[in-house]
């Protein structure tokens, strides 16, 4: 057990939730290595993302599609999906580990971020091995999409890394919710979603809790970009959902597939409902402003 007698009021509450969490991790913690079926068999009738989670659901396209296209729409999109978690999941681990140049490596909130960027390590590998055992490719990033990646921990800070942890983590995992049991996927997807789902909790609860910590002594600058810069999430996210050679792979028109995905409102309805909790713990922390909402609202996050 920690002891936090002699640590201040605050401080030993942040300890004591870590604690929490690090013994949360002991007992609900996966390897996908041994806890995946990698051999199984894949039904080639079932779908990789539910048919209402493909961009392209419900549209003309859709309609003119057979099962087997539909099956590879589903396959394709679910690769890029997992592809920019393996870069999402990077460049968070890189914002924790500069966080903690400043910080005690002795207390447990340190300890705990460490034993995250492990749960985000195997993670990565996970989607990684999932790619493979799908039979599609990674979709890679290009030199300027790479060179702007390479760049976003180092704007990780304060709010800025607690924000960015949400916008990355909480949306997706609403949706992963949303599809880890549907009837028509996949059993090996269903696994992936089912794990990141038991460990994307805690992470969860780990970056709401630093998004309230910081407010407390936060200046009046960082609040600013914090609410105004999270819009830029949306357009992240946005252009993970809508790959352009994910429909070239498929076969598809490419402009007139990225049209109908755009316009899509069946999918923008589901895109909509997963980010409503997340949006109220932003407005209610004071973390939305005129231009983020803005911006939510462009990408189709926003009614």
């Amino acid at each position: 057990m920690t002891v936090t007698s002699n640590i201040p009021g605050h401080e030993a509450q942040r300890q004591e939730m870590a604690d929490r969490l690090i013994g949360g991790s002991m007992r609900r913690s996966y390897n996908s290595e041994i806890d995946i079926d990698w051999d199984a068999p894949q039904d080639p009738d079932l779908f990789y993302l539910p048919p209402e989670g493909v961009s392209l659901y419900g549209t003309p396209l859709w309609e003119q599609m057979t099962h087997a296209e539909r099956v590879e729409l589903s396959r394709q999109e679910a690769a890029n999906l997992l592809t920019r978690g393996v870069w999402f999941e990077n460049t968070l681990n890189q914002g924790l580990l500069r966080a903690m140049l400043y910080q005690d490596p002795t207390s447990r909130n340190v300890h705990y971020a460490l034993t995250e960027i492990g749960d985000e390590t195997r993670h990565m590998i996970m989607f990684g091995r999932t790619i493979s055992a799908i039979g599609a490719r990674p979709y890679r990033l290009s030199k300027l999409q790479a060179w702007s990646v390479q760049r976003l921990p180092s704007l990780y800070k304060g709010l800025l890394l607690w924000g960015a942890a949400l916008c990355g983590e909480e949306l997706l995992d609403d949706l992963q919710r949303r599809f880890a049991h549907h009837p028509q996927l996949q059993p090996i997807m269903a696994q992936v979603f089912r794990i990141h789902i038991a460990e994307e909790a805690r992470h969860i609860r780990y970056a709401r809790e630093g998004v309230l910590r910081r407010l407390q002594h936060s200046t009046w600058l960082e609040r600013r970009l914090a609410k105004d810069l999270n819009g830029i999430a949306a357009f992240v996210i946005r252009r993970l959902m809508y790959d352009k050679e994910v429909y070239r792979r498929c076969g598809l028109d490419v402009k007139e597939a990225m049209r109908q995905a755009r316009a899509n409102q069946q999918v923008g309805a589901i895109r909509q409902e997963s980010f409503r909790s997340l949006y109220q713990f932003m407005e209610d922390n004071g973390l939305m402003s005129r231009v983020s909402r803005r911006f939510w609202r462009y990408y189709g996050f926003l009614e």
